[in-house]
């Protein structure tokens, strides 16, 4: 195989990818393993490309920490798009949920780990997504592992996206599933794989996974045209609406509701670490399904439950989100506003969602390109190699419908200023 091959080979699909070429193939013992390791680790450490210290609550600013010293900076690197990680509302209910209720349940969901907060939280989910019924994980890592592990059985087929996350990837393996991939967003290729699928097996069940916005491109996916093979072929569709939830739709409900089809996901998963900037995540379907899952789904039998804070946090959130739809709309001025500052400056920008790729050409360094907005007060998150190919790596905006203009304006200058240093400012081109 020619190096571009291995290249390829090694190159994740969205957020699914392993370092592992970082390591000597011949390292045997976990020492040797450590070692190789270790100049990864301590340039993207020194550099600030990983484990930034936040010293304070999330917001459109944070303050970072450096040794003794802090100081301010702009978030664009959080998925809390509609700022409710420090709303005070939601802050309140979660403190009077501790007082109420303590600080966790000591025991899994089926046994002594369902409170009141935990069937109120079922109930909301389930309205949220259109469904008869929700249960909710520990994480939503946990819950797309769940769900796969917990409904496949010998026979039954997966059709999934490859640019779906990591946690559906390491589902299928650990479930042992039978599955087959389709090229991002193909919806001829879904067709091909579906016609391939029940003239071998006309009656096995068929679940078709994708996500309704994929974190590395911001796009969403063509959910009204393969809903329509769903429904020719007889497959389930299943949609991670990981980073669709709080932002699409008039209400931020989600992908579905932006395409007008809400209660038509025969699996809705999502979590409640982007838009609820808290920790867990859920599924939602058919009563008979949620029932099946929550003796079948291990990461839900076997983990214990949320904490009373943490739901009554997402409670208060998906009130907030009734009550504001005004946010939700302030999120989409945002993008908007940020989007056409940077076309403006020359950068081939068209986000559809909350997530703003910007491309960094291949010979430039994406941890010192972040590492210099970090010093200029923007703080943004890198995307390298192997989580894309090298062609396609970028620094990741995540927009907030809490930043103001002036902080938008401040973040597009410095954007443009760092471009300039390394050489990737869209006015340079030409310029020998």
């Amino acid at each position: 195989m020619n190096s571009a091959g291995s290249e390829e080979a090694i190159v994740g699909h969205g957020e699914n990818f392993s370092l592992a070429h970082y390591l000597n193939p011949t390292a045997r013992t976990f020492a040797d393993r450590f070692a190789d390791f270790r100049p990864y680790v301590t340039r993207s450490r020194e550099l600030g490309f990983v484990m930034r210290e936040i010293a304070g609550p999330a917001g459109a600013t944070v303050r970072l920490r450096d040794g003794t010293a802090t100081r301010d900076v702009i978030m664009l690197g959080s998925n809390n798009y509609l700022g409710l990680a420090n709303e005070p509302e939601i802050v309140a209910a979660a403190v009077a949920a501790t007082e109420e209720y303590g600080v966790g349940c000591g025991g899994p969901p089926l046994l002594n780990g369902t409170t009141s907060l935990h069937v109120q939280l079922e109930e909301r989910l389930a309205e949220l997504k259109g469904c008869e019924s929700a249960l909710v994980f520990s994480s939503g890592f946990a819950a797309n592992v769940g769900w796969v592990t917990g409904l496949f059985g010998k026979g039954d087929l997966l059709l999934y996206d490859v640019q779906n996350h990591a946690s559906l990837y390491d589902g299928i393996q650990l479930g042992r599933v039978r599955s087959m991939s389709f090229e991002h967003n193909d919806v001829e290729q879904l067709r091909l794989r579906l016609m391939q699928a029940r003239w071998r097996n006309p009656g096995a069940n068929i679940v078709v996974a994708v996500e309704g916005v994929y974190s590395m491109d911001g796009d969403i996916a063509p959910l009204a045209e393969i809903r329509e093979l769903c429904d020719s072929f007889g497959a389930w569709l299943a949609v991670d609406d990981a980073h669709g939830t709080g932002v699409l739709g008039a209400r931020g409900r989600g992908t579905a509701e932006h395409f007008g089809m809400e209660g038509r996901v025969d699996i809705a998963m999502g979590t409640f670490s982007k838009v609820f900037a808290t920790t867990g995540g859920f599924v939602a379907g058919s009563k008979d399904l949620v029932d099946y899952l929550r003796f079948f789904a291990r990461p839900y039998m076997f983990s214990a439950a949320l904490s009373p804070a943490v739901v009554a946090s997402v409670l208060a959130a998906i009130d907030f989100l009734d009550a504001h739809p005004e946010r939700v709309a302030a999120l989409h001025d945002n993008v908007g506003y940020f989007a056409e500052a940077l076309r403006t400056i020359g950068f081939a920008v068209h986000p559809e969602t909350a997530i703003v790729p910007i491309l960094v050409p291949a010979e430039v360094p994406v941890a010192e390109v972040v590492a210099a907005l970090d010093a200029e007060g923007v703080f943004v998150n890198g995307v390298e190699f192997p989580a894309v190919p090298r062609d396609q790596q970028r620094i990741r905006v995540s927009m907030m419908a809490t930043l103001t203009r002036a902080q938008l304006d401040t973040a597009v200058d410095r954007i443009g200023a760092v471009a300039r240093r390394f050489g990737f400012h869209p006015e340079l081109d030409g310029v020998s």
